[in-house]
C-alpha cells in the first residue's frame, strides 16, 4: 500500500510540474521563426503572381511550417492576387489555413474604390494592412527576407 501511495505522489508530482513547465510555455506566446520571409506581388501578372505562391508553398516545404513566417505583401495591380474572384482565390484561401500570411494594401483598395465606387472583395483569410510598401519596410526592419519573383 505504501509503494502504491508513493507512486500515486510521484505521479502527481509530475503532472504538476509537467503542467507549469507547459503553461509557462503557452504563456511565453508563439515562438520566433528561423526564417522570415516577405514575398511582394505588385502585378496583375498571372506568371508572376503563380510564382510568388509556389515560393511561398517552397519555403514551408523546405523549413517546415513551424519554421518559417512568410509574408505576402500585395499592393497596385498585385492587389488582384488577392481578390475573391482572382484565378487564386482558392488557393490563396487554402494557402492562408496553412500559415501563409497575405497582406492586402488598404491605400490600393481605397484607391479602386474611388474608381470604380466599391473596394475590391477579398479572398477569406486575407489581411487588409494601411499600405503595402509600408508593411514592406515594417517587416524587414524587424529582420524579414524580402523576395520579388
Amino acid at each position: 500500500m505504501h509503494t502504491v501511495t508513493n507512486f500515486i505522489k510521484g505521479g502527481l508530482v509530475s503532472v504538476v510540474l509537467a503542467t507549469v513547465f507547459l503553461g509557462q510555455s503557452a504563456l511565453a506566446g508563439p515562438m520566433d521563426p528561423d526564417h522570415k520571409v516577405i514575398i511582394q506581388v505588385s502585378t496583375d501578372d498571372a506568371r508572376t503572381q503563380k510564382i510568388a505562391l509556389n515560393n511561398a508553398a517552397n519555403l514551408q516545404k523546405a523549413y517546415g511550417m513551424d519554421n518559417v513566417d512568410v509574408q505576402i505583401v500585395a499592393y497596385g495591380p498585385g492587389l488582384s492576387l488577392l481578390t475573391d474572384n482572382g484565378t487564386n482565390a482558392k488557393r490563396v484561401e487554402s494557402m492562408a489555413m496553412q500559415n501563409i500570411n497575405f497582406n492586402a494594401c488598404a491605400n490600393t483598395m481605397a484607391k479602386i474604390e474611388s474608381k470604380k465606387g466599391k473596394k475590391p472583395a477579398l479572398a477569406e483569410g486575407v489581411e487588409v494592412v494601411p499600405g503595402g510598401v509600408a508593411r514592406i519596410t515594417e517587416l524587414q526592419e524587424q529582420g524579414y527576407t524580402y523576395i520579388r519573383p
